[in-house]
């Protein structure tokens, strides 16, 4: 079973940038799809980002191109979401999640695996 740990959440100022991690561990990553998500309170689960465990290649939502970005360490088996000019709509907790398949969905009822999610804050 594929486990995954946020971590990196806290409360910034708008404008600031924030590093979340995804620690992963249960297997071989080499042809998973990792990605990023967040929820806040009565909404449904926003797609934020994801990327292949192998290679470069990257999506992400419209509004937050440009500000996030995604990389992985595969020696730490760890998966980052580096944020940066973060805005208070920014504000969320933010999940880790993966799944088999090497292709990337921006449907959350795609993905098998998920963190417990870190709580993102940002303030005007």
């Amino acid at each position: 079973q594929v486990q995954l740990v946020e971590s990196g959440g806290g409360l910034v100022q708008a404008g600031g940038s924030l590093r979340l991690s995804c620690a992963a561990s249960g297997g071989s990553f080499s042809t998973y799809t990792m990605a990023w998500f967040r929820q806040t309170v009565g909404k449904e689960r926003e797609f934020v980002g994801g990327r292949k465990w192998s290679g470069d290649s990257t999506n992400y939502a419209e509004s937050v191109k440009g500000r996030f970005t995604i990389s992985r360490d595969n020696a730490r088996n760890t998966v980052y979401l580096q944020m940066n000019s973060l805005k208070p709509e920014d504000t969320a907790v933010y999940y880790c999640a993966a799944r088999f398949l090497s292709t990337v969905d921006t449907r959350a009822q795609s993905y098998g695996s998920w963190g417990r999610g870190t709580q993102v804050t940002v303030s005007s």
